[in-house]
């Protein structure tokens, strides 16, 4: 990434003609050889002489139509912040257009826009600018307003902001630690002066709630189940082994490999983490983490906790000066800490000047290609979860896979996951809401950019008349438009009314996508692989759905099947709903239907296992095997609680998975899949199936956690292995949650792989604050195990003549592993998946 990077590949002006209409008057720094008129229209939306100001976006190079000749600004073909090169030739516009009330013209009005073309997707950072330059245009409306734009948005400098791998985005976007990450950051010329730690708060423990937040996919299924049926169980947790306090700690806190993790009253840290950040002794690790989770997260019942260690970002490590991550030592005194340090590491703060301005520019660290601009999930949940949305028209299998009950949202991602034409309509709405529901729904369907791809390329945050014929050519299409028109034509699939509040599937859904059903050898049934999966009674087959669709719609009696209100999509949709009430931030929602997409994925592998025998983009489904002489063999693909209940969510989605597999999504899902297989540092096993099982088997084998729990610490030795197992464990999913169930296992050997599991996560700052988000419970058993293993080794070596483990901590390494003698027969188990 350097300085000289040309962020702003064009500037364009268009104003409005009372007798020629919308006109496209410059285009800098040369004509972009495309249709003037079209880029004209869509700076000039439909009703913008009815908004003082309005926002929209809309993209070039997309499609033939849109494609733009020269193109300036891509004359390379190198790569921004880790993204594909492919990506760089999408033009991503951002365009503001101002009415400004006149009464010496004619219609009383002046309307004006101006549009910067970027191959940033994160454009809402050039906001400000673009409103200064189309104010300085108002002024003197000359070319020269354009090109000190183009001058100034160019010269911002970015060559300081770190470049962060997809597993280190994961981990940040799930965050919310503005310190996180604090090590990339390169710019050490201003020493920042903090104040030493306070003296640890007396220990007043109070009861914590050691399960964490139930916030993933599958714990707010299980949450909302229990409240259905009157109980809030915590069988499903693992059996605790009884504490042992034969040498307890003297202090409220203990010192271990230089760090403090302190076990007092957690409201107490609250007011002191903020100036707890290092001293010339120990760092601290403290949270308030009153559950396993998130900072800032609650229970699906709306119980919040707070991470109080936010504010905290510096973890000294035993036995070096820097680790070569940028972690100081701080025994050495030097209460100086790392210099430069920025208010929020999620974003790179650097400035843009403009005539004689220093406009603050905070560029987000941890955007992915199918991310544009600053969308809300939770404003489009809203919208489409209100009460007074009407649903209307024919039931179809792909978008109702609850029938008639069915959620909207659900109904939506049905829609784009299935490849169906979607239309988001916004009569008399400024153009900016209707583009930002579409640019929602983009990250909606992709798990906020993260999981799957393919939806940007078919999106059209605005559109309009103009070229309609060239974006409704386009499969799948995904288009928000103001004029009511276009309900009227018969080429959407899908209709969401924002203004209107009403959701429209087309009459003719039946007929151009006819639901299908698979046929195998097997027999006629909709999914057969050895008989150990059949289809409902009420799926049949295609006329059975078009006569349930048909029942449902005319108020007749609903097959069992169509409708279950404790469905997996309902459940979740309510819990969603639930957390929005309780104002989540945004970062939580997204990540919950991140959880949801990967989810997806999981179970249309399972299902292509059981419908052709083997699956192409994920691991195959295998359970657990205790092989003979202690070889075992763990498990993979997706978990069910109950076997008999997944294998009728099988057939419950069976009919949008096989659309699914239809479209180009598929395809990019099976390609992706192959190349991360070949990337990834945890090697040999399914990592969110041993998560699963750890979060949710009520009797989980004695060898299996053992497996389990060697697997991690045996694959969590480099800092790539460590970033990417964290990127599966979101502190709003419960963070370190299903591991530190390990530390209160029956089995000696189990505990203490698992200390060994969280001393390698100590060895990385990232680590860290994962463990200071671990609750007062965990925290302190983790700590007593980690000093009674040190102690142990300390006296094994001196009854043995040998070196005495470093003073600084357990090794005198921090990057070392924390190896466990074991058994014989548990000495080569084997980590190989059916893979």
């Amino acid at each position: 990434m350097t300085s000289n990077a040309q962020h702003c590949s064009f500037v364009l002006l268009a104003e409005f003609d009372i007798d020629r209409g919308a006109q496209l008057t410059y285009q800098f720094p040369q004509p972009l050889g495309t249709d003037e008129g079209l880029l004209a229209n869509l700076m000039l939306p439909d009703g913008a002489e009815k908004q003082l100001e309005d926002w929209t976006i809309f993209f070039l190079n997309q499609t033939s139509f849109n494609t733009i000749a020269p193109v300036l600004a891509l004359e390379d073909n190198g790569s921004f912040n880790g993204e594909a090169a492919e990506r760089s030739e999408m033009l991503y516009v951002l365009n503001l257009v101002r009415t400004k009330h006149d009464k010496s013209v004619r219609r009383g009005a002046v309307v004006k826009a101006m549009a910067i073309c970027t191959r940033h997707p994160f454009i809402q950072i050039f906001k400000p600018v673009l409103l200064m330059a189309l104010d300085d245009y108002y002024s003197d409306p000359s070319q020269d307003a354009l090109a000190r734009l183009f001058d100034a948005v160019n010269s911002m400098d970015i060559s300081g902001a770190p470049v962060l791998t997809r597993q280190e985005k994961i981990i940040m976007r799930s965050v919310e630690n503005k310190h996180v990450f604090a090590e990339k950051f390169k710019d050490l010329s201003h020493p920042v002066h903090l104040p030493a730690v306070s003296a640890p708060p007396k220990p007043h423990h109070r009861a914590t709630n050691s399960q964490g937040s139930q916030s993933s996919f599958e714990d707010g299924i299980v949450v909302r189940k229990r409240e259905r049926a009157g109980t809030t169980s915590t069988a499903s947790l693992p059996q605790s082994a009884p504490l042992h306090r034969d040498s307890p700690p003297s202090d409220s806190s203990f010192s271990l490999g230089g760090s403090a993790v302190w076990v007092g009253d957690e409201s107490e840290l609250e007011g002191s983490m903020a100036s707890s950040i290092t001293s010339s002794a120990t760092v601290a690790t403290a949270s308030s983490a009153t559950s396993a989770g998130s900072n800032t997260t609650a229970t699906s019942r709306g119980r919040k906790s707070t991470d109080a260690s936010s504010s905290s970002s510096s973890h000294g490590l035993p036995g070096k000066e820097n680790n070569g991550y940028g972690v100081i030592n701080t025994t050495s005194g030097d209460t100086h800490y790392r210099a430069g340090i920025v208010k929020d590491t999620h974003f790179f703060q650097t400035t843009i000047a403009y005539k004689g301005h220093q406009l603050p520019i905070k560029m987000p660290l941890f955007t992915f290609p199918e991310e544009v601009g600053d969308y809300s999930l939770i404003s489009l949940v809203q919208t489409l979860s209100n009460p007074a949305v009407v649903q209307s028209g024919p039931l179809h299998p792909h978008l109702h896979t609850n029938g008639s009950i069915t959620p909207p949202v659900m109904i939506l991602f049905n829609a784009l996951v299935t490849g169906k034409r979607v239309i988001f309509l916004g009569h008399n709405r400024p153009a900016g809401q209707v583009s930002g529901y579409v640019l929602a729904a983009c990250a909606l369907a992709s798990g906020c950019g993260t999981v799957q791809r393919g939806f940007v390329e078919r999106a059209f945050p605005y559109a309009n008349l103009t070229n309609r014929d060239e974006w409704e050519s386009i499969p799948g299409y995904i288009a928000g438009v103001c004029n009511p028109i276009f309900e009227t034509s018969a080429s959407w699939d899908l209709l969401l009314d924002v203004g209107g509040s009403r959701i429209v599937v087309s009459k003719d859904i039946h007929s151009t996508f006819p639901p299908t059903t698979v046929s195998l050898p097997a027999g006629p049934s909709l999914i057969a692989r050895s008989g150990t999966l059949k289809a409902e009674a009420s799926l049949g087959g295609e006329d059975d759905l078009m006569r349930t669709a048909a029942a449902a719609k005319d108020g007749g009696q609903k097959s069992d099947f169509t409708t279950k209100m404790d469905s997996a999509d309902n459940m979740f949709m309510e819990d969603v709903i639930s957390s929005i009430a309780s104002h989540f931030p945004e970062g939580v929602i997204r990540w919950r239907f991140t959880e949801y997409v990967i989810r997806f994925l999981r179970l249309a592998s399972r299902y292509e296992e059981e419908a052709f025998g083997s699956t192409k983009f994920d691991y195959p489904s295998s359970t657990f095997n205790e092989g003979p002489d202690g070889y075992g063999k763990l498990g993979s693909g997706i978990g069910f609680v109950d076997e008999s209940l997944g294998l009728k969510e099988l057939a419950l989605n069976a009919s949008r998975i096989e659309a699914w597999r239809k479209t180009d999504l598929y395809r990019y899902v099976t390609t992706d899949f192959n190349k991360s297989q070949s990337q990834q540092a945890i090697q040999g096993f399914d990592v969110l199936h041993q998560l699963y099982r750890l979060r949710h088997n009520k009797n989980l084998p004695n060898a299996e956690a053992e497996l389990i729990m060697r697997a991690f610490a045996e694959n969590s030795e480099t800092y790539e292995q460590v970033t990417e197992l964290l990127s599966y464990l979101s502190p709003s999913g419960g963070g370190l949650l299903p591991l530190s169930f390990g530390l209160f296992h029956q089995q000696e050997t189990v505990r203490e792989l698992t200390v060994d599991l969280f001393n390698q996560l100590r060895a990385y700052p990232i680590g860290v604050l994962f463990l200071q988000n671990l609750n007062a419970f965990q925290r302190y058993s983790y700590v007593r195990q980690a000093h009674e293993q040190e102690s142990r080794m300390q006296k094994d070596a001196q009854h043995l003549n040998l070196p005495t483990p470093g003073t600084g901590g357990l090794y005198a390494n921090p990057n070392a592993g924390f190896g466990i003698k074991t058994p014989s027969n548990r000495s080569e188990i084997s980590l190989a998946t059916a893979a």
